[in-house]
């Protein structure tokens, strides 16, 4: 195992990294923008390394800066955490050409799962069913046009790099598309520095959903089960929960075969995600492979005992997984994200937390990086918490999380907390029948 480890990270996956590191008893090397000098993933560190100015470009998106705080530190890996440079093929060759371990897949296996058109016209050629739709770029309106004629109204425009929800837009008629063709192909370039899109077939009513699986150095893939990942706004995820309310047996059992396939045919190594949408004829497509770990891991974790971050070090470090089968799914999680915007403009909140409590109890889990007298920055991502609560039943768990959010209390800035009690106390998530519309449609009342 590693003797020492930077994390290309802040806020609450750093410290979460931070935590399951020292209980290995890896040292912690920790970067921090100028924004971020007090912030708790520093503090909790054994080293510290600044880089500078708060925007992401000069800071957490500079590879530079960052290799050379891990030589500096005589770190022997790098673990990105999600997001920011997770998923950049650039600095994961980076850190194999400076005989740095990345916590993640190849650099190869990155760039393929990033290119969604390669990666659709790869898989479905294995026989993992893809959204109809087509594997090349669109040249212009024009041809989007035709191609939408050719499949149908509604379809999906979308970035053919990058995720997150960026660059997507549903089409329902033809005077909308040259529209949104031209303003998915800005958010495309601006985001990813790439304009092109494709465009799939709209599965109306769906349901998102996920399969974690881990991958070693001599191709073993297991399957660590599925989340359910529908309630969404702007197709950014809000709640998590695993197992899935939605999913019986059967599709249990395509889902996890295609997540699976998916993995080997790219030869993936350590922990990633293959997303689904399932529409009312219960199908099963693949959507994209987050070639990291995710932010909702930890409903996997709660319901499988597994610490997902040590099995991250494990296959880094070349442990191998054979031998090794699927662990049992037990009880049921939910992850609820909270998020510093206001509840009702959904206008980002930064401020100073004047007064901070969060609620603890058995079962109940809070991830965060948070301290009273931090500043909640506008520079990053407005996600402050996670709160994952595991229980026997759904039921239980439902009840217990909706108390734990009444609980918190984060002063100074506000939160999407409201938010997230509305939707839990909606009867379509009570039963567990809602889909991707539920936050548009509890929205609007």
């Amino acid at each position: 195992m590693f003797k020492k480890i930077l994390i290309a990270n802040r806020g609450e996956i750093a410290v979460r990294v931070a935590r399951t590191c020292k209980q290995l008893g890896i040292a912690v090397v920790a970067v921090y923008s100028d924004a971020d000098a007090d912030a708790l993933h520093v503090k909790i560190a054994d080293e510290a390394y600044p880089l500078g100015e708060p925007p992401v470009s000069k800071s957490y998106l500079n590879a530079g800066k960052i290799i050379r705080a891990a030589l500096e530190s005589r770190a022997e890996a790098i673990h990105p955490g999600y997001g920011l440079l997770s998923e950049n093929p650039h600095f994961s060759r980076l850190c194999r050409e400076n005989n740095l371990v990345f916590i993640g897949p190849t650099p190869e296996a990155i760039e393929l799962m990033g290119d969604k058109l390669a990666a659709r016209r790869l898989l479905s050629a294995k026989g993992v069913p893809v959204v109809p739709g087509h594997n090349e770029p669109l040249a212009d309106e024009v041809e989007a046009l035709r191609a939408a004629a050719e499949l149908g109204y509604p379809v999906m425009l979308k970035a053919a790099a990058g995720g997150g929800g960026i660059g997507m837009a549903a089409v329902h008629k033809p005077d909308e598309m040259a529209r949104l063709y031209k303003e998915c192909c800005f958010r495309a370039k601006s985001s990813f520095g790439k304009e092109a899109v494709y465009l799939e077939k709209l599965v109306v009513n769906p349901r998102h959903i996920e399969v974690q699986i881990l991958g070693d150095k001599e191709g073993t893939v297991l399957h660590f089960h599925e989340r359910e990942c529908s309630v969404q706004r702007r197709h950014q995820k809000i709640i998590e929960e695993a197992p899935s309310p939605f999913v019986d047996d059967l599709l249990r059992e395509k889902l996890v075969r295609a997540a699976v396939r998916c993995a080997e045919t790219i030869g993936y190594e350590n922990a990633g995600t293959v997303e689904f949408i399932i529409g009312e004829d219960r199908e099963p497509y693949f959507l994209e492979m987050n070639t990291r770990l995710q932010v909702e891991h930890p409903v996997t974790e709660m319901i499988t005992g597994l610490d997902l971050v040590h099995e991250q070090l494990k296959i880094a470090a070349g442990v191998l997984l054979s031998g090794r089968e699927t662990p049992r799914a037990d009880g049921w999680a939910i992850e609820c994200r909270v998020y510093a915007e206001d509840p009702e403009t959904f206008r980002p909140s930064p401020g100073v937390i004047t007064a901070l409590f969060l609620p603890e109890d058995d079962g109940l889990r809070i991830d965060h990086g948070l301290l009273p007298g931090y500043k909640v920055s506008a520079f990053y991502d407005p996600l402050l918490a996670k709160v994952i609560v595991w229980g026997v039943t759904r039921e239980h768990v439902l009840e217990k999380i909706i108390s734990a959010l009444g609980e918190i209390r984060i002063d100074g800035i506000k939160t999407n907390i409201p938010l997230l009690q509305k939707i839990l106390s909606d009867g379509s998530f009570r039963e567990g029948s809602y889909n991707t519309n539920l936050v548009s449609r509890l929205l609007v009342q």
